[in-house]
């Protein structure tokens, strides 16, 4: 009696339990909540178990049955319930003592709609090993053993033990039985769906996916033909092919509705197999032609299935007949469940390189329309595959002949870090084009990413530059500092006040500003942390690299200088030194040259420059002065002249704030050759108010700037200019010890 015929009587299975008992079949169905199989009493007795256990766990029901055996069962559910038709198998039960107590021959089908019960089937006895195989049996050739050894030998070997009780085996009409095939194509079989999901979780593009599908060969019954159709815009398409006519991908559509194969399967999401071409004719006469051409006798559609939703079908096409037993089934299907997950996660890299290459594509190209400044730009993306993460650079256009240079890192490497990381640049985009401040800029791009995301921030660089006078006006959220390389290819990092990074604290952070110029020569690099930290270096060991490789040769080639530190990070070179043993794309690198061009004939500049200025409010920056003066002093012969030159600087700086109520403008220049150069430091105000020379006491406060400046340096002076006036002394070095 076939399962399917009786589909409806299994549904309330425990009502046909005396008419089925009679006739020695037991009943069971899967309950999926209790994870535990519900038995009539015939099929416990069947078991082994007594009749009134009504629900045996799975674990119970390992324990009764052979290993090899459970395993088949479970693969044959998994089968069945994937194509949605029913299938039979034998099982071995087993006694306590693990002894062969019988074969039982199980039907498996899919329960009904809505019942709750994935699975239900049949269990009729195929065979025991006699009353004695529960007791103790003898080795000799007529006993219990020796049988009970027959019987496994002829299971293992795919033969039907010799039991004049045993049903017949079905019809070809009816569900095919899952005879185990040899241990050894089993295993084979085993060995190559690990092989193949290893290639396919590998394979990142859908063009190496349908290679390693290519390549595939299945023990026992490998296809020469291949196909992989998808469903795009209710029309049926041939995403590649392997073994067919070449170019057949780019001719082929066909809508859903045509009784096609492929088609059924995408509309249905149930498996098509088709053991010879009389089937195929007979099944799907429309189509037929397509297949007559190719010499083929068997075909397997089977479903590309993700996330419970039919995206496409799988063709398997072979010269030779082929069954379709259940364990080649299982293969197939198996096959077709990885080809499905490695199709659906090279679409989604595939996507994801797309928004990068687009969001690339959208950055700035580095040229710049105002004259006097020269830009080059490079951006390497994390090894993570995206093509791009939270990086950026860009390059604004404003009014009146200026431009912004913006740099920024968001936190991640992921779709969402660049989503982010879009939507930033088009914020700095709009507040640029208001015509606002870097202050403000930064500090409305603060709030905006914090009504975005509250569980992300970013660091950023803002720049409004005007090439014609060089001044930079510089504003800084968390973000490196920027570097400094002046014409004599000394680096130095240039010290800029900021604030806290965008979108922690949008609504009690500001970002101070600070004006500095870039003197004709000088080249100013900006750039992410990765340039730096990439290949294991800390800020230290990293700033070194950037140092040793921006300050040799000149600087004419801003191009080649942007290859060159790229190459230090990732080149062969970055594998030397402190973070040898560190993956080299680590992190994304954003990176920004800037360099000041000669305009009109301008004079030579001098070898190094240091401009800045000091604010009422801003003490504190005294200190940065001497540190940042020290560094463009560094290798300065006579170390007494430094320490001069910074407690000179100090001095000047700190009367400013004390007798005037402006801001303090600092220009440090340094011209000659290494040994005989010579040092000018001035510092200028908005105050007419000139400084006097004067005799202070011994308990004075103030008083003694003057003297200090005739004590310590070679020669000093003061300058009125049309709005205040200028202090100014000069250092002569000279080769010291």
């Amino acid at each position: 009696m076939g399962l399917a015929d009786e589909h409806d009587d299994l549904a309330l299975p425990l009502r046909a339990g005396d008419v089925l008992s009679a006739a020695g079949i037991g009943v069971w169905r899967w309950n999926r909540e209790a994870g535990a199989l519900e038995l009539d009493p015939a099929c416990a007795r069947l078991l082994g178990l007594d009749d009134t256990v009504a629900l045996l766990p799975e674990r119970r029901l390992r324990s009764l049955l052979h290993a090899e055996d459970f395993i088949r069962l479970r693969s044959t559910a998994a089968l069945a319930v994937s194509e949605r038709r029913p299938f039979e198998l034998r099982v071995r039960v087993l006694t306590e003592q693990e002894r062969l107590l019988r074969v039982l021959h199980l039907q498996v089908a899919v329960g009904p709609p809505r019942s709750g019960y994935q699975l239900q089937g049949t269990a009729l006895d195929g065979g025991t090993a006699g009353a004695g195989a529960e007791g103790g049996g003898t080795e000799g050739g007529g006993g219990p053993l020796a049988t009970e050894r027959r019987q496994i030998d002829a299971l293992n070997q795919g033969v039907h033990p010799p039991d004049p009780g045993r049903p017949a085996p079905p019809d070809p009409g009816r569900p095919y039985p899952a005879d185990p095939a040899p241990r050894h194509l089993r295993r084979s079989r085993e060995a190559f769906l690990l092989d193949a999901g290893r290639a396919l979780a590998e394979a990142g593009t859908t063009s190496e996916v349908l290679r390693v599908v290519a390549s595939l060969s299945m023990p026992g019954f490998s296809p020469d033909g291949l196909a992989v159709f998808g469903s795009e815009g209710g029309m049926l398409t041939v995403v590649g092919q392997h073994g067919h006519q070449k170019g057949a991908e780019q001719s082929f559509t066909m809508p859903l509705e045509t009784d096609y194969p492929a088609a059924e399967v995408v509309r249905t999401g149930r498996a098509v197999y088709l053991s010879s071409p009389e089937e195929y004719q007979h099944r799907f006469p429309a189509t037929w032609p397509l297949a007559t051409g190719f010499g083929r006798r068997s075909w397997a559609f089977l479903p590309l299935v993700t996330a419970g939703r039919t995206t496409g079908a799988w063709l398997a096409s072979f010269r030779t007949p082929v069954r379709f037993s259940p364990d080649e089934r299982a293969v197939l299907s198996t096959v077709a469940r990885m080809l499905a997950h490695a199709l659906e996660r090279a679409h989604t890299n595939e996507s994801e390189r797309a928004l990068s290459r687009g969001l690339r594509r959208s950055m700035g190209t580095g040229a710049p329309a105002a004259p006097g400044i020269s830009v080059a730009t490079r951006y390497v993306p994390t090894g993570g595959g995206l093509m791009v993460g939270g990086d950026w650079y860009d390059i604004i256009d404003l009014p009146e002949g200026r431009m912004a240079l913006v740099i920024g890192d968001v936190q991640g490497h992921d779709v969402h870090a660049a989503g982010l990381m879009a939507q930033l640049r088009t914020a700095v985009h709009a507040y640029a084009a208001e015509g606002h401040r870097p202050d403000a800029v930064l500090a409305r791009t603060s709030r905006f990413l914090a009504a975005l995301d509250e569980d992300r921030f970013a660091t950023c660089v803002y720049i409004e530059a005007d090439p014609a006078r060089g001044t930079l006006q510089i504003a800084r959220a968390g973000h490196p500092h920027p570097v400094i390389r002046t014409p004599d290819g000394t680096c130095l990092i240039r010290h800029v006040e900021g604030g806290l990074p965008l979108g922690l604290m949008p609504d009690e952070e500001d970002y101070p500003v600070t004006t500095m110029e870039l003197q004709s020569g000088e080249v100013m690099l900006l750039c992410t942390d990765g340039l730096i930290e990439t290949g294991g270096h800390d800020m230290y060991s990293g700033w070194v690299r950037v140092r040793d490789t921006m300050s040799p040769g000149p600087a004419d080639d801003l191009e080649g200088m942007a290859d060159a530190l790229i190459r230090a990070v990732h080149g062969p070179a970055s594998h030397e030194g402190p973070g040898h043993l560190a993956d080299r794309r680590e992190d994304d690198i954003a990176l920004l040259l800037l360099r000041r061009d000669s305009v009109d004939q301008l004079p030579e500049p001098p070898g190094r420059r240091l401009v800045l200025t000091v604010a009422q409010d801003q003490p504190e920056r005294i200190s940065g002065a001497r540190q940042e003066l020290r560094a463009i002093m560094h290798d300065w012969a006579a170390p007494e002249q430094v320490d001069a030159a910074v407690l000179l600087a100090s001095e000047l700086l700190a009367n400013v704030l004390v007798h005037t109520e402006t801001e303090a403008a600092l220009v440090a220049s340094m011209s000659g050759p290494a040994g005989f150069r010579q040092l000018r430091i001035e510092v200028a105000d908005r105050s007419d108010e000139l400084a006097h020379r004067r005799s202070p006491g011994e308990m004075a406060s103030s008083g003694r700037g003057l003297i200090l400046l005739d004590l310590l340096s070679d020669r000093w002076g003061m300058q009125p200019r049309g709005e205040g006036k200028a202090i100014w002394f000069d250092l002569d070095e000279a080769p010291g010890d």
